[in-house]
Order: structure tokens, then sequence, then C-alpha cells
């Protein structure tokens, strides 16, 4: 049986071809594109025709999470465009979640940076009396400090810190597992919302995460996402951010304190900076030195 994400994206073919008059190629390009974020849409379990425009938002976080260049990333939006107007013209939708979506500049492949300063100011914008307040803190200090993708962010389980020795190990892509120096900081936060997490019902299946959400169940990506946009905008801070850019301001920080590149892939999870360099491996006291020395939470915290 055909499901509405076929029959929709059959209709669309259909309305490319005839209406638009594009070439098989064209239209092939289209799909392959638009294939993406129906993936996307699978994995998270959400309805097409009531994706909002903070999926989108985090579907294209993602896309950057994974090295997309700022053409590919423009190209796609484009693609999802046209979609969305599909569905709203043929009233599949009554609001386009894609009309404010904003191409990058091609040329530019990375997203906004966050200074020091800013992170600061966003952390201290939130209200640690609030019910969720001291976990929002301890979330995006984590997010930040130890550069986390959000997927990483909301699976860290309590096992997986290790407070006397300050590393987290964090499941990345493909199931494969890295050992990530975290801050004083970044554990000062977590010890104070632990007493708030103790008086959660938490729920079967959540007993070992982290972060969880006011019902005692595991956070979702697009919460974070939330909170990150809510908490952005309470410190007036103007530039267009994601969870995402925690992860790449936690980079440029470290590059721009002189730690050593591989040292940072490593700590990212990345497989490989060029293929020469695929082959070089960091030792666990050599990360832990290079993230002491070079972070800023490290270098300015608890002195």
């Amino acid at each position: 049986m055909e499901s509405l994400n076929d029959a929709l994206l059959n209709k669309y073919v259909t309305y490319l071809k005839i209406e638009k008059s594009l070439s098989l190629n064209t239209v092939e390009a289209y799909l392959r594109d638009l294939q993406k974020l129906m993936d996307y849409v699978a994995f998270e379990k959400l309805d097409v025709l009531h994706v909002t425009y903070e999926d989108l938002e985090q579907f294209l976080a993602q896309l950057w999470d994974i090295g997309a260049d700022a053409r590919s990333v423009a190209r796609i939006i484009s693609g999802i465009r046209s979609f969305f107007g599909f569905l709203l013209m043929d009233e599949y939708i009554q609001e386009d979640p894609a009309e404010l979506l904003e191409s990058p500049k091609i040329g530019v492949r990375l997203p906004e940076v966050l200074s020091v300063d800013e992170i600061d100011h966003i952390l201290e914008t939130i209200d640690v009396s609030a019910r969720e307040g001291q976990r929002n803190r301890a979330m995006l200090e984590v997010l930040y400090s130890c550069g986390l993708r959000v997927s990483e962010l909301v699976s860290l389980r309590i096992s997986d810190i290790y407070p006397d020795e300050e590393f987290i190990r964090v499941e990345g892509k493909g199931s494969k597992q890295r050992l990530v120096p975290i801050s004083r900081k970044a554990l000062h936060e977590i010890r104070n919302y632990m007493e708030y997490r103790g008086e959660l019902v938490v729920q079967k299946g959540s007993e070992d995460i982290l972060f969880l959400n006011r019902r005692g169940a595991k956070m979702t990506r697009v919460m974070v996402f939330y909170i990150v946009k809510k908490q952005a905008e309470l410190a007036g801070i103007r530039k267009v951010i994601s969870p995402h850019t925690f992860r790449h301001s936690f980079a440029t920080h470290l590059l721009e304190g002189g730690a050593n590149l591989r040292a940072i892939q490593e700590m990212l999870g990345h497989e490989k900076i060029t293929t020469t360099e695929i082959y070089t491996h960091i030792n666990r006291e050599f990360l832990r030195k290079e993230i002491l020395e070079h972070h800023p939470r490290n270098m300015n915290w608890g002195k």
C-alpha cells in the first residue's frame, strides 16, 4: 500500500514534469535532495504535512554537522521550498514552513559562531529558579564545553560521565564511541541539575538518560532547538543559531586558542580531516591536555 509520503512525492513529480515542464534529470535532482528531508522526517517520526519551520532548521543544522557545503545546502533549501510551495498550492497544508528559510551565501560553508561572551550571556539569562532552568543551563554548558552533536547530547547517559577523570563517553554516528574531556564548569552544572532530576518520576527506559523532560522521558532534538532559540532571544542575540552553533563555536574557540587541529577532529568525532590524515591517532592524555589548555571554560572557570 502506498504511503502518504510516497503519494505526495508522486504528485509532486507529476507537478514538476507537467506544470513546471522540467527535464527528467532536473526532476531526479530535486528528488535526490528532497529524499534527504524525507529520511529525516521518517527517522524523527514526523508527519510531513505537519513539519514546522523549527523542524526544517534542525534538519539543516544536521546538514552542516555532516559537512555539507553552502552550495549543497542552498540547493536543498531550494528543493524544500519548491515542495512545500506545491503542498500549499494544492491545499495539503495551510501554512508554508519553508517560507522563512534563509539560504546560505555561496562560499560560506560554516554557520554562525558565538563569542565566549555571547555564550556566557545566553547561559546567564537562564532562570535557574524555574522548573527546568538548571537542566537547561547544564545542557547548554555540556553542548558547548564538549562540542556535542544535539543527538549525542540528548542520548548522553549518567553512566557515560566520569567526573573524577573529567571525561564523558559519547556515542556518535554509526554507534562509534569516543571519549571527550568535560570541563569542571560543565560538571558543576550537571551536579546542580541532578538535584532537580532526582525529583522527577523517570519513565521506564530513561533511567540512565541524563537530560529528561518534565515527564521524566528523554528529550528530543527539537526541544533542545526550542530552548536554544528561546534563550538566544532572551539574551538579545540576533544571529541565526541552533544547537549546532554551540558545537561549531566549541571547535572555533579551541582552534583560535591554539589547539591541535587533529585533537579537535578527534573530539568532534569526525572521521578525517583529509584522506592522508585518516590514520592519525591521538592518545587520551593529549586530548585532555589540549582541551584543558585551550578551551575558554577550563582557562577561565574556577580561578
